[in-house]
C-alpha cells in the first residue's frame, strides 16, 4: 500500500469530485466509468511497467535501505503518482487526463529531507513509459535498462539530492492471488506487484556533502480505481529485508469501526511466494513519537509472522520521519531485531 495523490491533486488543482466523507484520501469513492480491477486477470510485463490509462490511481515506488563506508544507516524514497480526471489515453496539451506528483526523501545522519513536485500531463512535464521504461517529473527520473532489472533514480529537494545504481536478476513478486491485491473484504482490490531484490550503489548527498553508498532497494507498482471501502482511515505498511535473505510485505488498513484488514507477502530465501491474510499477520504498536506538527504515529512495532518463525520489533531509524508535503505521512527506515534482523521500510497514513 502506498499514499494516494488523489485528494491532493484534486484540490490543487481541480476538476475531480469530492471524496466520500469516510473514505480515506477519497479512495472509498465509486470508480464511476474507470477500469476495474478484477481477479484472474493476467499482468503483463513489460506493458504493466507502464501507464494504465483506464484506472484512477496508480504509483511507481523506490525505497532503498542504504549504508556508507562509516556503516551509518541512509534511507532514500522516489516516488511517482499518477492520478486520472477522466478515464482515457494521454493527449496533448493542458487537455490532458492526467495529473502527476512527485516525492522524493532522504533520512539519515542529520534527520530527515523530504521534497515534492506537481505536473499536469500532456506537456512533457512528467510521464511514464513501458519500453525502455522512464518515470520522471521535471529533473528526477527513474529509467531503465533491459525492462527493469537496472534503473538509475535520480530525486532532490532542499539541501539533499541522490544517484543511486539499481540491479536485480530475479523475478518480480505478485501479490495476493497473482498481483490481485484485496484492501478490504468486501470487494476493494489493486494490482499490485513488486521487485524486492535490488542492489544498490551510488551516492547521497546532504547539504553539499557527496557520500558513497550502497545497499538494497524496492520497487512497488501498483494501481487500481477504488483501492478502499468508505470509512478506512489510512494504513501502515512494511517492506522488510531479512538477513536470511528472506523478503516480507506487511501491511494493515485501519478501519473507523472494527478490525482491521491485514494482509501480506512472504517471499522465501529460496525465491518461493506465499500470500498472508488475516491473522497470520499480527502488528502491535509500542512506542509512539510525536513530529514537528503535533501528530503522534507509532515508531516502534512488534511485527509477527507464526506460520514463517517471524516474531521481531520494528523500529525507525529516524523517528521524525514525517513528509512534509502537501499531503503528510510518515516514512522512513527501520531496523529489526528480534527473531531476525534486517532493515526495511515503513510508511503510516491517515494519523
Amino acid at each position: 500500500m502506498k499514499p494516494s495523490a488523489w485528494l491532493l491533486l484534486c484540490g490543487l488543482l481541480g476538476g475531480c469530485d469530492q471524496p466520500a466523507e469516510q473514505s480515506y484520501a477519497g479512495l472509498g469513492q465509486q470508480a464511476g466509468e474507470f477500469s476495474q480491477v478484477s481477479r484472474g486477470h493476467r499482468l503483463e510485463f513489460p506493458r504493466d511497467h507502464g501507464a494504465h490509462d483506464g484506472f484512477r490511481i496508480e504509483w511507481w515506488y523506490v525505497t532503498a535501505n542504504l549504508k556508507d563506508f562509516q556503516g551509518r544507516d541512509w534511507g532514500a524514497q522516489w516516488t511517482l503518482f499518477r492520478s486520472a480526471l477522466r478515464p482515457g489515453p494521454e493527449t496533448a496539451g493542458w487537455n490532458s487526463p492526467n495529473l502527476w506528483m512527485g516525492h522524493a526523501a532522504l533520512t539519515g545522519p542529520g534527520g530527515h529531507r523530504s521534497g515534492e513536485t506537481l505536473a499536469r500531463g500532456g506537456i512533457g512535464q512528467a510521464g511514464v513509459q513501458a519500453q525502455p521504461f522512464r518515470a520522471w517529473i521535471d529533473d528526477w527520473s527513474l529509467r531503465g535498462s533491459r525492462g527493469i532489472e537496472h534503473l538509475q533514480m535520480a530525486a532532490g529537494g532542499e539541501g539533499f539530492r541522490y544517484d543511486l545504481q539499481l540491479h536485480s536478476d530475479r523475478p518480480l513478486v505478485l501479490h495476493g492471488d497473482q498481483g490481485y491485491s484485496e484492501k478490504s473484504g468486501k470487494g476493494q482490490a489493486s494490482y499490485y506487484y513488486s521487485q524486492p531484490f535490488y542492489r544498490v550503489s551510488g551516492e547521497v548527498q546532504r547539504d553539499g556533502q557527496c557520500i558513497a553508498v550502497t545497499g538494497q532497494a524496492w520497487l512497488d507498482r501498483e494501481w487500481s480505481s477504488q483501492p478502499l471501502a468508505a470509512g478506512q482511515t489510512g494504513w501502515d505498511w512494511f517492506s522488510l529485508h531479512l538477513d536470511s535473505g528472506a523478503r516480507l510485505m506487511l501491511f494493515q488498513v485501519r478501519e473507523v469501526q472494527g478490525a482491521a484488514y491485514r494482509a501480506g507477502t512472504w517471499v522465501g530465501p529460496q525465491g518461493e511466494v506465499v500470500a498472508l491474510q488475516g491473522a497470520q499477520v499480527q502488528l502491535q504498536a509500542l512506542a509512539w513519537a510525536r513530529q514537528k506538527n503535533g501528530k503522534k504515529v507509532p515508531t516502534r512495532w512488534r511485527v509477527q509472522v507464526p506460520e514463517h518463525g517471524v516474531d521481531v520489533q520494528v523500529e525507525a531509524v529516524e523517528p521524525q520521519a514525517w513528509m512534509e508535503t502537501r499531503f503528510p505521512y510518515w516514512e522512513g527506515p527501520v531496523r529489526l531485531t528480534g527473531s531476525a534482523g534486517g532493515r526495511g521500510y515503513l510508511e503510516m497514513t491517515g494519523y
